[in-house]
Protein backbone atom coordinates (compact mmCIF):
# COMPACT_ATOMS: atom_id res chain seq x y z
CA UNK A 1 0.00 0.00 0.00
CA UNK A 2 1.39 3.76 -0.98
CA UNK A 3 2.01 5.30 2.12
CA UNK A 4 0.30 8.69 3.11
CA UNK A 5 3.85 10.40 2.82
CA UNK A 6 4.32 8.68 -0.75
CA UNK A 7 0.35 10.03 -1.71
CA UNK A 8 1.74 13.35 -0.58
CA UNK A 9 4.06 13.75 -2.60
CA UNK A 10 2.76 12.49 -5.62
CA UNK A 11 -0.18 14.93 -4.97
CA UNK A 12 2.08 17.84 -5.02
CA UNK A 13 4.03 16.49 -8.23
CA UNK A 14 0.36 16.62 -9.68
CA UNK A 15 0.26 20.38 -8.25
CA UNK A 16 3.01 22.01 -9.76
CA UNK A 17 2.65 20.62 -12.72
CA UNK A 18 -0.68 21.97 -12.99
CA UNK A 19 0.96 25.12 -11.62
CA UNK A 20 4.63 25.36 -12.14
CA UNK A 21 5.35 28.66 -10.73
CA UNK A 22 3.48 28.14 -8.04
CA UNK A 23 6.60 25.69 -6.84
CA UNK A 24 8.95 28.12 -8.01
CA UNK A 25 6.92 30.90 -5.77
CA UNK A 26 7.02 28.04 -2.70
CA UNK A 27 10.61 27.46 -3.42
CA UNK A 28 10.39 23.86 -4.23
CA UNK A 29 12.95 23.28 -6.98
CA UNK A 30 12.37 21.19 -10.32
CA UNK A 31 9.60 23.24 -12.01
CA UNK A 32 11.36 26.62 -12.60
CA UNK A 33 12.34 25.89 -16.48
CA UNK A 34 8.13 25.76 -16.95
CA UNK A 35 4.79 27.69 -17.62
CA UNK A 36 1.49 25.68 -17.04
CA UNK A 37 -0.45 23.96 -19.96
CA UNK A 38 -3.58 25.59 -20.63
CA UNK A 39 -5.40 23.29 -22.43
CA UNK A 40 -8.50 21.55 -21.51
CA UNK A 41 -6.73 18.21 -22.90
CA UNK A 42 -4.13 19.27 -19.95
CA UNK A 43 -6.34 20.12 -17.35
CA UNK A 44 -8.94 16.80 -17.92
CA UNK A 45 -5.39 15.13 -17.33
CA UNK A 46 -4.67 16.90 -13.99
CA UNK A 47 -8.34 16.21 -12.95
CA UNK A 48 -7.98 12.09 -13.39
CA UNK A 49 -4.70 12.10 -11.41
CA UNK A 50 -5.76 14.30 -8.28
CA UNK A 51 -9.06 11.82 -8.13
CA UNK A 52 -6.84 8.62 -8.52
CA UNK A 53 -4.56 10.13 -5.40
CA UNK A 54 -7.68 10.72 -3.49
CA UNK A 55 -9.24 7.71 -3.97
CA UNK A 56 -6.03 5.90 -2.75
CA UNK A 57 -5.87 8.20 0.34
CA UNK A 58 -9.12 7.42 1.44
CA UNK A 59 -8.87 3.71 1.02
CA UNK A 60 -7.35 3.84 4.55
CA UNK A 61 -3.59 2.87 5.81
CA UNK A 62 -0.98 5.03 7.87
CA UNK A 63 -1.11 8.69 9.25
CA UNK A 64 -4.89 9.50 8.63
CA UNK A 65 -4.42 12.88 9.37
CA UNK A 66 -2.26 13.25 6.14
CA UNK A 67 -4.41 10.71 4.22
CA UNK A 68 -7.35 13.71 4.98
CA UNK A 69 -5.19 16.48 3.81
CA UNK A 70 -4.11 14.58 0.97
CA UNK A 71 -7.53 13.87 -0.57
CA UNK A 72 -9.48 17.32 -0.01
CA UNK A 73 -6.20 18.57 -1.64
CA UNK A 74 -6.85 16.39 -4.73
CA UNK A 75 -9.99 16.78 -4.70
CA UNK A 76 -9.38 20.62 -4.53
CA UNK A 77 -6.86 20.23 -7.34
CA UNK A 78 -9.13 18.09 -9.26
CA UNK A 79 -12.28 20.50 -8.75
CA UNK A 80 -10.35 23.25 -10.37
CA UNK A 81 -8.98 21.48 -12.95
CA UNK A 82 -12.55 20.54 -14.13
CA UNK A 83 -13.93 24.31 -13.05
CA UNK A 84 -12.47 25.39 -16.50
CA UNK A 85 -12.18 28.85 -15.25
CA UNK A 86 -9.37 29.69 -17.11
CA UNK A 87 -11.72 29.82 -20.02
CA UNK A 88 -13.54 33.08 -18.67
CA UNK A 89 -11.34 34.60 -16.27
CA UNK A 90 -9.01 37.94 -17.38
CA UNK A 91 -8.64 40.57 -14.65
CA UNK A 92 -8.49 39.27 -11.45
CA UNK A 93 -4.98 39.66 -10.25
CA UNK A 94 -4.99 36.58 -8.09
CA UNK A 95 -7.10 34.17 -10.26
CA UNK A 96 -6.80 35.43 -13.76
CA UNK A 97 -3.97 33.51 -15.47
CA UNK A 98 -1.94 35.73 -17.54
CA UNK A 99 -2.19 38.78 -14.49
CA UNK A 100 -1.29 36.25 -12.09
CA UNK A 101 1.82 35.47 -14.25
CA UNK A 102 2.78 39.09 -14.57
CA UNK A 103 2.74 39.88 -10.65
CA UNK A 104 4.01 36.64 -9.82
CA UNK A 105 7.65 36.24 -12.22
CA UNK A 106 8.96 39.20 -11.00
CA UNK A 107 9.20 38.27 -7.52
CA UNK A 108 11.03 35.04 -8.89
CA UNK A 109 14.87 35.76 -7.60
CA UNK A 110 16.91 32.75 -8.61
CA UNK A 111 19.78 31.46 -6.54
CA UNK A 112 22.18 30.12 -9.03
CA UNK A 113 23.21 30.40 -13.21
CA UNK A 114 20.96 27.44 -13.25
CA UNK A 115 17.67 28.93 -11.45
CA UNK A 116 19.09 32.01 -14.18
CA UNK A 117 18.88 29.94 -17.23
CA UNK A 118 15.44 27.89 -16.03
CA UNK A 119 14.21 31.52 -15.90
CA UNK A 120 15.13 32.00 -19.33
CA UNK A 121 13.49 28.64 -20.96
CA UNK A 122 10.08 29.91 -18.79
CA UNK A 123 10.48 33.60 -20.45
CA UNK A 124 10.61 31.63 -24.11
CA UNK A 125 7.55 29.26 -23.48
CA UNK A 126 5.19 32.90 -23.17
CA UNK A 127 4.82 32.10 -27.01
CA UNK A 128 3.60 28.93 -26.95
CA UNK A 129 1.62 29.60 -23.99
CA UNK A 130 -0.07 32.85 -25.08
CA UNK A 131 -1.04 30.93 -28.12
CA UNK A 132 -2.86 28.00 -26.33
CA UNK A 133 -4.40 29.65 -24.09
CA UNK A 134 -6.13 31.59 -26.69
CA UNK A 135 -7.23 28.82 -28.20
CA UNK A 136 -8.70 27.18 -25.27
CA UNK A 137 -10.79 31.10 -24.60
CA UNK A 138 -11.50 31.10 -28.57
CA UNK A 139 -13.19 27.93 -28.40
CA UNK A 140 -14.89 28.10 -25.54
CA UNK A 141 -18.54 28.64 -25.30
CA UNK A 142 -18.58 29.95 -21.65
CA UNK A 143 -18.42 33.71 -22.22
CA UNK A 144 -16.55 36.19 -20.15
CA UNK A 145 -17.79 39.21 -17.92
CA UNK A 146 -17.09 42.04 -20.95
CA UNK A 147 -16.01 44.96 -18.29
CA UNK A 148 -13.50 42.20 -16.64
CA UNK A 149 -11.72 41.51 -20.59
CA UNK A 150 -11.74 45.40 -21.10
CA UNK A 151 -9.34 45.61 -17.61
CA UNK A 152 -7.57 43.05 -18.77
CA UNK A 153 -6.49 44.49 -21.82
CA UNK A 154 -5.86 47.83 -20.29
CA UNK A 155 -3.48 45.70 -17.44
CA UNK A 156 -1.53 44.66 -20.61
CA UNK A 157 -1.37 48.09 -22.48
CA UNK A 158 0.29 48.82 -19.04
CA UNK A 159 2.45 46.28 -19.06
CA UNK A 160 3.44 46.58 -22.73
CA UNK A 161 4.10 50.52 -22.43
CA UNK A 162 6.07 49.83 -19.29
CA UNK A 163 9.51 51.22 -20.52
CA UNK A 164 11.33 48.74 -18.04
CA UNK A 165 9.58 45.24 -18.47
CA UNK A 166 9.46 44.02 -14.71
CA UNK A 167 9.75 40.28 -16.36
CA UNK A 168 13.48 41.06 -16.71
CA UNK A 169 13.61 41.94 -13.00
CA UNK A 170 14.75 38.76 -12.02
CA UNK A 171 17.67 38.76 -14.01
CA UNK A 172 18.74 42.80 -13.88
CA UNK A 173 22.11 41.47 -11.60
CA UNK A 174 22.99 39.10 -13.80
CA UNK A 175 24.90 38.14 -16.60
CA UNK A 176 22.03 37.01 -18.99
CA UNK A 177 20.24 40.48 -18.42
CA UNK A 178 21.30 40.82 -22.11
CA UNK A 179 19.80 37.53 -23.47
CA UNK A 180 16.90 38.24 -20.97
CA UNK A 181 16.23 42.04 -22.67
CA UNK A 182 16.75 40.30 -26.24
CA UNK A 183 14.15 37.42 -25.57
CA UNK A 184 11.47 39.91 -24.35
CA UNK A 185 11.98 42.02 -27.36
CA UNK A 186 12.19 39.71 -29.97
CA UNK A 187 9.38 37.26 -28.36
CA UNK A 188 7.54 37.58 -25.29
CA UNK A 189 6.30 41.05 -26.18
CA UNK A 190 4.97 40.45 -29.37
CA UNK A 191 2.96 37.06 -27.99
CA UNK A 192 2.15 39.87 -25.02
CA UNK A 193 0.77 41.89 -27.93
CA UNK A 194 -0.77 39.39 -30.18
CA UNK A 195 -2.92 38.23 -27.23
CA UNK A 196 -4.33 41.22 -25.79
CA UNK A 197 -5.03 41.94 -29.97
CA UNK A 198 -6.87 38.71 -29.49
CA UNK A 199 -8.94 39.71 -25.75
CA UNK A 200 -9.94 43.20 -27.79
CA UNK A 201 -11.19 41.88 -30.87
CA UNK A 202 -12.73 38.05 -30.49
CA UNK A 203 -13.51 38.06 -26.70
CA UNK A 204 -14.72 41.57 -25.40
CA UNK A 205 -17.36 42.04 -28.27
CA UNK A 206 -18.95 38.67 -27.05
CA UNK A 207 -18.58 39.32 -23.75
CA UNK A 208 -21.31 39.68 -21.17
CA UNK A 209 -23.17 41.99 -19.11
CA UNK A 210 -23.33 43.38 -15.67
CA UNK A 211 -26.46 42.07 -15.47
CA UNK A 212 -25.60 38.39 -15.99
CA UNK A 213 -21.65 38.16 -13.84
CA UNK A 214 -22.33 35.19 -11.82
CA UNK A 215 -21.58 31.43 -12.81
CA UNK A 216 -25.26 30.60 -12.88
CA UNK A 217 -25.04 32.14 -15.57
CA UNK A 218 -23.13 30.08 -17.76
CA UNK A 219 -24.78 26.60 -18.76
CA UNK A 220 -23.46 24.23 -15.90
CA UNK A 221 -22.49 26.98 -13.92
CA UNK A 222 -24.49 26.35 -11.47
CA UNK A 223 -23.26 23.05 -10.57
CA UNK A 224 -19.52 24.19 -10.92
CA UNK A 225 -20.41 26.82 -7.99
CA UNK A 226 -22.07 23.67 -5.70
CA UNK A 227 -18.48 22.57 -6.55
CA UNK A 228 -16.60 24.58 -5.88
CA UNK A 229 -18.10 25.97 -2.69
CA UNK A 230 -17.10 22.80 -0.52
CA UNK A 231 -13.59 23.05 -2.04
CA UNK A 232 -13.08 26.01 -0.61
CA UNK A 233 -15.16 25.89 2.69
CA UNK A 234 -14.24 22.10 3.93
CA UNK A 235 -17.76 22.53 5.19
CA UNK A 236 -21.16 20.64 3.95
CA UNK A 237 -22.74 24.02 3.82
CA UNK A 238 -24.97 24.59 0.84
CA UNK A 239 -24.88 28.13 -1.01
CA UNK A 240 -28.01 28.75 0.40
CA UNK A 241 -27.31 27.86 4.12
CA UNK A 242 -24.24 30.68 3.66
CA UNK A 243 -26.09 33.65 2.07
CA UNK A 244 -28.45 32.95 5.45
CA UNK A 245 -25.27 32.76 7.79
CA UNK A 246 -23.92 35.89 6.41
CA UNK A 247 -27.80 38.16 6.54
CA UNK A 248 -27.49 37.09 10.06
CA UNK A 249 -24.29 37.84 10.68
CA UNK A 250 -24.46 41.44 8.95
CA UNK A 251 -26.96 41.87 11.66
CA UNK A 252 -25.52 40.84 14.52
CA UNK A 253 -22.20 43.73 13.60
CA UNK A 254 -24.93 46.58 13.88
CA UNK A 255 -25.00 46.18 17.87
CA UNK A 256 -21.10 46.43 17.78
CA UNK A 257 -21.01 49.17 15.48
CA UNK A 258 -23.26 50.94 17.99
CA UNK A 259 -21.92 49.93 21.13
CA UNK A 260 -17.90 50.97 19.69
CA UNK A 261 -19.17 53.95 17.59
CA UNK A 262 -21.08 55.74 20.59
CA UNK A 263 -17.53 56.12 22.47
CA UNK A 264 -16.68 57.82 19.12
CA UNK A 265 -19.29 59.77 17.47
CA UNK A 266 -21.45 59.49 20.68
CA UNK A 267 -25.03 57.34 20.38
CA UNK A 268 -25.88 56.45 16.38
CA UNK A 269 -27.68 53.80 14.67
CA UNK A 270 -25.22 51.39 12.77
CA UNK A 271 -25.80 52.41 9.34
CA UNK A 272 -24.81 56.14 10.32
CA UNK A 273 -21.31 54.66 12.52
CA UNK A 274 -19.97 53.15 8.80
CA UNK A 275 -21.41 56.44 7.13
CA UNK A 276 -19.35 58.43 9.44
CA UNK A 277 -16.51 56.24 8.67
CA UNK A 278 -16.52 56.82 5.17
CA UNK A 279 -17.54 60.61 5.18
CA UNK A 280 -15.00 62.13 7.58
CA UNK A 281 -12.25 63.18 5.60
CA UNK A 282 -9.87 62.23 8.86
CA UNK A 283 -10.31 58.67 8.36
CA UNK A 284 -8.73 58.76 4.66
CA UNK A 285 -4.83 58.71 3.86
CA UNK A 286 -2.82 61.33 3.53
CA UNK A 287 -0.45 59.72 1.16
CA UNK A 288 1.20 55.92 0.23
CA UNK A 289 3.97 56.47 2.35
CA UNK A 290 1.58 57.20 5.57
CA UNK A 291 0.02 53.62 4.78
CA UNK A 292 3.34 52.10 4.32
CA UNK A 293 4.92 53.65 7.56
CA UNK A 294 1.93 52.52 9.40
CA UNK A 295 1.92 48.97 8.32
CA UNK A 296 4.75 48.45 9.54
CA UNK A 297 4.79 50.06 13.09
CA UNK A 298 1.67 48.01 13.47
CA UNK A 299 3.69 44.39 12.36
CA UNK A 300 6.23 45.71 14.54
CA UNK A 301 3.68 46.03 17.51
CA UNK A 302 2.20 42.95 17.16
CA UNK A 303 5.51 41.07 16.50
CA UNK A 304 6.57 42.99 20.39
CA UNK A 305 3.07 41.12 22.04
CA UNK A 306 2.96 37.94 20.55
CA UNK A 307 4.91 35.32 22.44
CA UNK A 308 2.50 36.19 25.28
CA UNK A 309 0.12 34.42 23.42
CA UNK A 310 1.63 31.77 20.88
CA UNK A 311 4.48 29.48 22.75
CA UNK A 312 6.34 29.30 19.17
CA UNK A 313 6.76 32.13 16.87
CA UNK A 314 8.51 32.81 13.26
CA UNK A 315 12.22 33.12 13.31
CA UNK A 316 12.52 36.12 10.32
CA UNK A 317 9.86 39.16 10.83
CA UNK A 318 7.24 40.29 8.37
CA UNK A 319 8.60 42.17 5.71
CA UNK A 320 5.92 45.08 4.58
CA UNK A 321 6.03 46.40 0.74
CA UNK A 322 3.67 48.27 -1.35
CA UNK A 323 1.95 46.43 -4.28
CA UNK A 324 3.68 47.23 -7.81
CA UNK A 325 2.74 50.06 -9.57
CA UNK A 326 1.50 48.35 -12.63
CA UNK A 327 -0.39 45.79 -10.62
CA UNK A 328 -1.64 48.04 -8.07
CA UNK A 329 -4.76 48.86 -10.18
CA UNK A 330 -6.53 45.48 -10.14
CA UNK A 331 -4.74 44.36 -6.90
CA UNK A 332 -6.54 43.62 -3.67
CA UNK A 333 -6.45 46.09 -0.97
CA UNK A 334 -3.66 43.95 0.91
CA UNK A 335 -1.93 40.63 0.07
CA UNK A 336 0.34 38.53 1.92
CA UNK A 337 2.76 36.30 -0.53
CA UNK A 338 4.61 33.50 1.50
CA UNK A 339 8.35 33.13 2.19
CA UNK A 340 9.77 30.32 0.00
CA UNK A 341 10.76 27.32 1.03
CA UNK A 342 14.88 27.95 -0.14
CA UNK A 343 15.09 31.25 1.29
CA UNK A 344 15.40 33.29 -1.33
CA UNK A 345 12.10 35.29 -0.87
CA UNK A 346 10.57 36.53 3.14
CA UNK A 347 7.55 36.67 3.65
CA UNK A 348 5.55 39.95 2.74
CA UNK A 349 2.75 41.72 3.41
CA UNK A 350 1.60 44.08 0.69
CA UNK A 351 0.15 47.26 0.94
CA UNK A 352 -1.92 48.51 -2.12
CA UNK A 353 -1.23 52.62 -2.20
CA UNK A 354 -3.21 53.01 -5.07
CA UNK A 355 -5.08 56.27 -5.40
CA UNK A 356 -4.03 55.96 -1.57
CA UNK A 357 -6.08 59.16 -0.76
CA UNK A 358 -9.33 57.65 -1.02
CA UNK A 359 -8.57 54.68 0.68
CA UNK A 360 -9.67 54.30 4.39
CA UNK A 361 -6.97 54.42 7.37
CA UNK A 362 -9.21 52.78 10.26
CA UNK A 363 -9.16 49.64 8.56
CA UNK A 364 -5.60 49.54 8.45
CA UNK A 365 -4.15 47.76 11.51
CA UNK A 366 -6.73 44.74 11.36
CA UNK A 367 -5.95 44.58 7.91
CA UNK A 368 -1.86 44.02 8.96
CA UNK A 369 -3.03 41.77 11.56
CA UNK A 370 -4.72 39.82 9.06
CA UNK A 371 -1.98 39.55 6.56
CA UNK A 372 0.90 39.87 8.60
CA UNK A 373 0.92 38.72 12.53
CA UNK A 374 -0.29 37.11 14.01
CA UNK A 375 -2.40 36.18 10.94
CA UNK A 376 -1.00 34.64 7.34
CA UNK A 377 3.22 35.45 8.45
CA UNK A 378 2.61 33.58 11.37
CA UNK A 379 0.72 30.37 10.20
CA UNK A 380 2.43 30.53 6.75
CA UNK A 381 5.85 30.79 8.33
CA UNK A 382 5.21 28.71 11.28
CA UNK A 383 3.75 25.78 8.88
CA UNK A 384 7.12 25.89 6.51
CA UNK A 385 9.45 25.57 9.54
CA UNK A 386 7.88 22.17 9.86
CA UNK A 387 10.48 20.28 7.94
CA UNK A 388 9.09 16.97 9.58
CA UNK A 389 5.99 17.07 8.07
CA UNK A 390 5.06 16.12 4.33
CA UNK A 391 6.36 19.20 1.72
CA UNK A 392 1.96 18.96 1.18
CA UNK A 393 1.42 19.55 4.35
CA UNK A 394 3.27 22.53 5.16
CA UNK A 395 1.56 24.92 2.67
CA UNK A 396 -1.69 22.97 1.62
CA UNK A 397 -4.26 25.25 -0.26
CA UNK A 398 -6.97 25.12 2.42
CA UNK A 399 -8.35 28.24 1.86
CA UNK A 400 -11.53 28.00 5.24
CA UNK A 401 -8.18 27.32 7.18
CA UNK A 402 -5.78 29.76 6.04
CA UNK A 403 -8.37 32.82 5.80
CA UNK A 404 -10.29 31.56 8.33
CA UNK A 405 -7.01 31.88 11.11
CA UNK A 406 -5.96 35.48 9.32
CA UNK A 407 -9.72 36.20 10.18
CA UNK A 408 -9.33 35.41 13.34
CA UNK A 409 -6.22 36.88 13.96
CA UNK A 410 -8.44 40.22 13.81
CA UNK A 411 -10.31 39.89 16.62
CA UNK A 412 -7.49 38.10 18.26
CA UNK A 413 -5.70 41.50 18.01
CA UNK A 414 -8.22 42.85 20.08
CA UNK A 415 -7.41 40.54 22.91
CA UNK A 416 -3.60 40.75 22.71
CA UNK A 417 -4.92 44.77 23.43
CA UNK A 418 -3.00 45.40 20.12
CA UNK A 419 -5.65 48.01 18.38
CA UNK A 420 -4.85 51.44 19.23
CA UNK A 421 -8.05 53.41 20.04
CA UNK A 422 -12.21 52.49 19.08
CA UNK A 423 -12.07 53.67 15.47
CA UNK A 424 -9.13 50.69 14.87
CA UNK A 425 -11.79 49.05 16.63
CA UNK A 426 -14.09 49.76 14.14
CA UNK A 427 -12.16 49.11 11.59
CA UNK A 428 -11.77 45.48 12.77
CA UNK A 429 -15.58 45.33 13.00
CA UNK A 430 -15.59 46.81 8.94
CA UNK A 431 -13.54 43.36 8.12
CA UNK A 432 -16.08 41.32 9.84
CA UNK A 433 -18.77 43.19 7.91
CA UNK A 434 -16.80 42.45 4.75
CA UNK A 435 -16.10 38.90 5.65
CA UNK A 436 -20.08 38.75 6.22
CA UNK A 437 -21.60 40.79 3.58
CA UNK A 438 -18.63 38.32 1.50
CA UNK A 439 -20.78 35.19 2.07
CA UNK A 440 -24.31 36.56 1.08
CA UNK A 441 -22.20 38.60 -2.39
CA UNK A 442 -20.72 35.40 -3.86
CA UNK A 443 -23.43 33.07 -3.06
CA UNK A 444 -25.80 35.79 -4.34
CA UNK A 445 -23.91 36.13 -7.72
CA UNK A 446 -23.14 33.04 -8.20
CA UNK A 447 -26.22 30.67 -7.08
CA UNK A 448 -29.12 32.99 -7.01
CA UNK A 449 -28.13 35.57 -10.14
CA UNK A 450 -27.29 38.87 -8.81
CA UNK A 451 -26.37 41.22 -11.11
CA UNK A 452 -23.09 43.38 -9.88
CA UNK A 453 -25.19 46.52 -9.40
CA UNK A 454 -27.08 44.58 -6.63
CA UNK A 455 -23.42 43.22 -5.28
CA UNK A 456 -22.18 46.35 -4.95
CA UNK A 457 -25.25 48.04 -3.62
CA UNK A 458 -25.48 46.04 -0.88
CA UNK A 459 -21.32 46.40 0.12
CA UNK A 460 -22.21 49.71 0.01
CA UNK A 461 -25.10 49.16 2.28
CA UNK A 462 -23.22 46.63 4.98
CA UNK A 463 -19.37 47.12 4.58
CA UNK A 464 -17.54 50.05 5.12
CA UNK A 465 -15.83 50.30 2.02
CA UNK A 466 -15.16 53.69 -0.48
CA UNK A 467 -16.67 52.57 -3.98
CA UNK A 468 -12.67 51.91 -5.37
CA UNK A 469 -12.40 49.02 -2.58
CA UNK A 470 -16.17 47.72 -4.13
CA UNK A 471 -15.76 47.50 -6.98
CA UNK A 472 -12.68 45.98 -7.34
CA UNK A 473 -13.89 43.14 -4.40
CA UNK A 474 -17.27 42.16 -6.37
CA UNK A 475 -15.07 42.04 -9.39
CA UNK A 476 -12.88 39.57 -7.27
CA UNK A 477 -15.87 37.24 -6.15
CA UNK A 478 -17.04 37.12 -10.11
CA UNK A 479 -13.40 36.19 -11.25
CA UNK A 480 -12.74 33.95 -8.20
CA UNK A 481 -15.95 32.29 -6.99
CA UNK A 482 -16.72 30.75 -3.86
CA UNK A 483 -13.06 31.35 -2.52
CA UNK A 484 -14.63 34.73 -0.53
CA UNK A 485 -16.84 32.28 1.71
CA UNK A 486 -13.62 30.71 3.22
CA UNK A 487 -13.00 33.80 5.35
CA UNK A 488 -15.85 34.03 7.70
CA UNK A 489 -17.19 29.84 7.66
CA UNK A 490 -13.47 29.49 8.57
CA UNK A 491 -13.21 32.08 11.60
CA UNK A 492 -16.39 30.73 12.99
CA UNK A 493 -15.07 27.22 12.90
CA UNK A 494 -12.04 27.99 14.32
CA UNK A 495 -13.70 30.17 17.28
CA UNK A 496 -16.31 26.95 17.78
CA UNK A 497 -13.71 24.90 18.87
CA UNK A 498 -11.62 27.18 20.74
CA UNK A 499 -15.10 28.10 22.64
CA UNK A 500 -15.57 24.22 22.64
CA UNK A 501 -12.06 23.69 24.51
CA UNK A 502 -12.51 26.47 27.18
CA UNK A 503 -15.46 24.86 28.30
CA UNK A 504 -13.96 21.39 28.37
CA UNK A 505 -10.64 22.35 29.91
CA UNK A 506 -11.71 25.47 32.18
CA UNK A 507 -8.37 26.21 34.31
CA UNK A 508 -6.67 24.04 32.55
CA UNK A 509 -7.39 25.98 28.52
CA UNK A 510 -3.45 27.26 27.47
CA UNK A 511 -4.10 29.98 24.88
CA UNK A 512 -0.58 29.68 23.59
CA UNK A 513 -0.90 26.12 23.89
CA UNK A 514 -4.44 26.10 21.96
CA UNK A 515 -2.97 28.50 19.12
CA UNK A 516 0.37 26.45 18.74
CA UNK A 517 -1.76 23.48 18.02
CA UNK A 518 -4.04 25.22 15.83
CA UNK A 519 -0.98 26.38 13.60
CA UNK A 520 1.92 24.31 14.31
CA UNK A 521 0.86 21.31 11.75
CA UNK A 522 0.38 23.02 8.79
CA UNK A 523 -3.12 24.09 7.06
CA UNK A 524 -5.66 21.46 7.94
CA UNK A 525 -9.76 21.08 6.36
CA UNK A 526 -12.08 21.92 8.97
CA UNK A 527 -13.41 18.77 10.05
CA UNK A 528 -9.65 17.26 10.48
CA UNK A 529 -8.68 20.73 12.39
CA UNK A 530 -11.93 19.47 14.73
CA UNK A 531 -10.25 15.96 15.48
CA UNK A 532 -6.39 17.05 15.99
CA UNK A 533 -8.33 19.91 18.78
CA UNK A 534 -10.56 17.04 20.02
CA UNK A 535 -7.63 15.04 20.76
CA UNK A 536 -5.65 17.91 22.19
CA UNK A 537 -8.47 17.94 24.77
CA UNK A 538 -8.95 14.99 26.01
CA UNK A 539 -4.89 15.14 26.05
CA UNK A 540 -4.63 17.53 28.46
CA UNK A 541 -8.29 17.16 30.45
CA UNK A 542 -8.85 14.36 33.44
Amino acid sequence: MTTARELSDELLTVAFDADPVEATLRGVPGWDDRLPDPSADAAAGIARRAEDVARRARAGGDDPVTRAVVAQQADAVAGRARAGLVEHTHAEGLNAPVALLLTALPLVRPVDAQGARDYLTRLSAFPAYLDALARRQRDSPKRPVAHLVDAAVARLDRHLADPVDPLADPLRATDLHDECAALLTAEVRPAFERYRDFLRTEIAPRGRSQDEPGLCALEGGAETYAMLVPLYTTTAHTPEELHRIGLDLVEALDREYEEIGARVFGPLPAREVRARLLADPAMRWKSAEEMTALAKATIERAERVAPDWFGTVPAESCRVRAVPEADAPNAPLAYYMDPALDGSRPGTYYVNTFQATERDRFSAEATAFHEGVPGHHFQISLAQGRTDLPTLRRFASVESYLEGWALYAERLADEMGLYSDDVARLGMLSGDSLRAARLVVDTGLHALGWTRRRAVDFLRDNAVMPDVDIHSEVDRYIENPAQALSYMVGRLEIQRLRGDAERRLGDRFDIRAFHDLVIGGGPLPMAVLADVVDRWVDHVGP
